[in-house]
């Protein structure tokens, strides 16, 4: 038999950090984890480079969680961004911040992170098992372990749950964790993609399929209110399917209704040019061009594979002389430089979202504690609540704030 004082299910970036601090506060630790190695997901975020934090204020990290960010006060007090960039520091790994606030290890390897918060792990004696919980052991409504695939038992005093969310299900994110919630009690809010690429209307993107723009602007429009909610500045890709890239996974994060037809997204292409400033370069360029076809007249001006479907979108005729283009088209052109539209049908699959909005119900878990309303000895943390924040280094900031808070709480509960 196996009797530990915490059993942490998950080794990602939540349930290391609550392992390692649990240890750090003198329990007996057990992390168990289901793939073959810990920290799988967290490996691979940042595109490999690992965006730990980002370096910013409680009100602005606040402003940052549109998905019940009201219920992190508790947790962001105890362990803010600051306290992870000193976490990190203190323990080897330099960091840097970038543009954006966003912090990043100087080395640029996400494994770096990983390695770091395992060695936090490592130095707390914390016990490594590999195994998948599939039920809870409880008794007196009291949790006191759990049960593995292969029919062993793990007993605790506390467990904490760090499965992940439902992205990524080839990391270990597969929603086991959900399943271990509802067992004890608790309501799982649906489960949404965030932090997403978009699916496009019509064939334009599929035609422009591998272009990546970048400092373009991107306005998201919010078609049923008739009005603006979110704008950005970066980068994009046009895909088979529609638009991904930095600038789209953070816009994602703000159709929190989506269905066909209710949003619009609007690239500035030309971002850096006020529209006079953008209608003079056009002169400039239909006056060095006077007779060649409007066709073969943009090369200077906008990438390879946009020129055909800008072209059509215009309406003047791709054969024109650039001689013959009025003052009212030249114009209507660079209108449509400054606001090139792309009505969206949905989000890819949730198995393709960076993180998981939706999960377990926060108003059944103790803010301060992270602990279970409904079966005591219970914890969460990480993306299994439902709690959901842009890019940008948010969504860890709320791994390590709430593994932090559920194994001080978890270890507080040990004493009762």
């Amino acid at each position: 038999m196996m009797i530990f004082d915490i059993l942490v299910v998950g080794a990602g970036a939540a349930g290391l950090m609550a392992a390692g601090y649990a240890a750090e506060l003198g329990a007996k630790v057990c992390l168990l984890e289901k793939m073959d190695r810990p920290g799988k997901k967290l490996s691979i975020t940042g595109k490999g480079r690992c965006n730990v934090t980002n370096n910013c204020s409680r009100d602005i990290f606040m402003d940052s969680v549109p998905g019940n960010g009201k219920f992190l006060y508790g947790a962001f007090s105890g362990f803010s961004c600051q306290d992870t960039i000193a976490f990190f520091e203190s323990h080897g790994l330099p960091l840097k911040t970038e543009r954006g606030n966003r912090v990043f290890p100087i080395s640029d390897k996400a494994q770096d992170v990983v390695d770091t918060l395992v060695r936090y792990n490592e130095e707390g004696n914390v016990t490594f098992l590999k195994g998948r919980a599939v039920s809870l052991l409880q008794e007196d409504n009291t949790v006191r372990g759990v049960r593995l695939e292969n029919g062993k038992e793990l007993f605790a005093g506390s467990v904490i749950l760090a499965c992940g969310g439902a992205s990524y299900p080839g990391t270990g994110s597969n929603g086991d964790g959900y399943r271990l919630a509802q067992e004890g009690g608790h309501s799982i809010r649906p489960l949404k993609p965030s932090l997403v690429p978009l699916v496009a209307a019509g064939e334009d993107c599929r035609d422009m399929m591998g272009l990546s723009l970048r400092n373009i602007g991107l306005s998201v429009w919010d078609n049923a209110k008739k009005k603006e909610i979110y704008r950005d500045f970066g980068e994009l890709l046009f895909t088979h399917f529609g638009l991904s890239g930095p600038v789209i996974l953070s816009a994602s994060s703000h159709m929190r209704q989506m269905e066909p037809g209710r949003y619009r997204v609007d690239i500035d292409l030309k971002p850096a040019l006020r529209p006079e400033q953008l209608d003079a370069r056009l002169q400039r360029d239909f006056s060095q061009n006077l007779n060649r076809d409007f066709l073969n007249s943009l090369s200077a001006l906008l990438p390879r594979k946009l020129i055909p479907v800008a072209v059509k979108r215009s309406g003047i005729p791709g054969n024109k002389k650039c001689n013959s283009i009025t003052r009212e088209e030249r114009q209507r052109f660079g209108a449509l430089l400054k606001a090139f539209s792309v009505d969206i049908t949905g989000f890819r699959p949730i198995e393709e979202a960076i993180v998981t909005s939706g999960g377990v119900n926060v108003r059944e878990v103790s803010p301060h504690t992270m602990e279970s309303k409904l079966l005591p000895g219970l914890f969460f943390a990480g993306e299994m609540l439902d709690v959901d924040a842009y890019t940008g280094g948010f969504n860890l900031q709320i791994a390590f704030s709430t593994g932090r808070a559920a194994a001080a709480g978890a270890v507080a509960c040990l004493s009762k």
